[in-house]
């Protein structure tokens, strides 16, 4: 009995002397951009980081391409569909396709087909179709939203695999605020965790729905939303509980009055963070993998900034625009913007 009591207390004293982990958040100095792809007539709002690391995008124009970054190599195509000229700002993949939605009206979404090309699998037409962003919760089942349309947010679900869409009816769906819809700034007004989605709107409310979309429920947040080009523009979350938004007005891209929240309960509270400091307007907030939710990034047309407190103060990193970021690693991304697609390396 002595024996065993030894070997506990020497157990008791081994796990004690174990020093605890500290996570200590970096303090990022400045970002290296290398443009991989130019071109002056694009607006690039939506790119999408596919399961091999390539990179995939879509613009108007009716452009969309593949980055292949083991070959450097771009493969670029338009997609055309009678007279129209196609404006992209919607992606999302699964393990298997590729999956851009036009905005206006007639919505047009495509998927990869077998032989390589794309092919229609939705197409919506009417007055007031406009759709902003597309996720998807696994292969099989995916969600694309859009401006209201008779009283309630436009949303689209597939649980084939994308090849069939059915729009939800008004009355399985929360009553929309007059003229109430998404920004179409950066395909980021959608985030999915889990079962959990979270859709950003331009009056500054939070849909939440945690059966992958069947039922919804509507938060209100303090972001600023007086005028119709103002309210969320981008949120993310970096688990179950922590969560960031960023939205303003692109018309006063200075002003940073109630255009940042963060939540820490699961987007049922929100709170207004930095009031009257920059950054101003930004299009995109994303936060930096494995760094615990401390680490975010946010980008717009003046400039890319970083937080290292979960969001409650912010360091201006460059002055030069994007649209949209999507992270690679915790120190490499992926920017989009006007005319161009960047490698963007973070150093402290």
């Amino acid at each position: 009995m002595k024996h065993l009591i030894s070997i506990s207390i020497v157990i008791i004293l081994l796990t004690s002397c174990k020093k605890e982990v500290v996570f200590v958040p970096r303090n990022l100095s400045s970002v290296e951009i290398e443009t991989l792809y130019s071109d002056s007539l694009l607006s690039i709002r939506a790119i999408e980081i596919l399961n091999d690391k390539s990179l995939a995008f879509s613009a108007n124009n009716g452009a969309f391409g593949l980055y292949n970054p083991l070959k450097d190599s771009w493969m670029v195509s338009k997609q055309e569909y009678d007279s129209l000229n196609l404006h992209f700002r919607a992606v999302a993949h699964t393990s298997t396709d590729f999956f851009m939605l036009s905005i206006d009206n007639p919505a047009l979404l495509f998927k990869t087909g077998d032989d390589g090309s794309m092919q229609m699998v939705y197409k919506e037409e009417g007055e007031g179709v406009f759709y902003d962003a597309m996720a998807f919760w696994n292969d099989q089942e995916g969600i694309a939203i859009g401006d209201s349309m008779n009283g309630c947010l436009s949303i689209i679900i597939t649980r084939d695999a994308g090849q069939t869409w059915n729009k939800m009816p008004c009355e399985n769906l929360p009553k929309a605020e007059a003229g109430e819809g998404a920004f179409a700034a950066s395909n980021t007004n959608i985030k999915i965790i889990g079962n959990n989605t979270y859709l950003a709107t331009t009056k500054g409310n939070i849909y939440h729905s945690e059966d992958k979309g069947i039922s919804w429920k509507v938060i209100k947040t303090p972001m600023v939303q007086a005028i119709e080009t103002e309210g969320i523009y981008s949120i993310d979350f970096y688990d179950n509980l922590n969560g960031f938004g960023i939205g303003g007005d692109y018309t006063t891209p200075d002003n940073n009055e109630a255009n940042k929240i963060l939540t820490h309960d699961g987007g049922k509270t929100w709170q207004l963070v930095v009031q009257n400091q920059s950054p101003g307007y930004r299009s995109c907030v994303q936060y930096i993998p494995n760094r615990t939710g401390k680490e975010l990034i946010t980008v717009g047309f003046k400039g890319i900034d970083f937080s290292n407190d979960g969001g409650y103060s912010w360091k201006h990193l460059s002055n030069e625009g994007f649209y949209t970021i999507r992270f690679l690693n915790d120190s490499i991304a992926y920017a989009a913007g006007n005319g161009r697609i960047s490698k963007l390396i973070f150093k402290e």
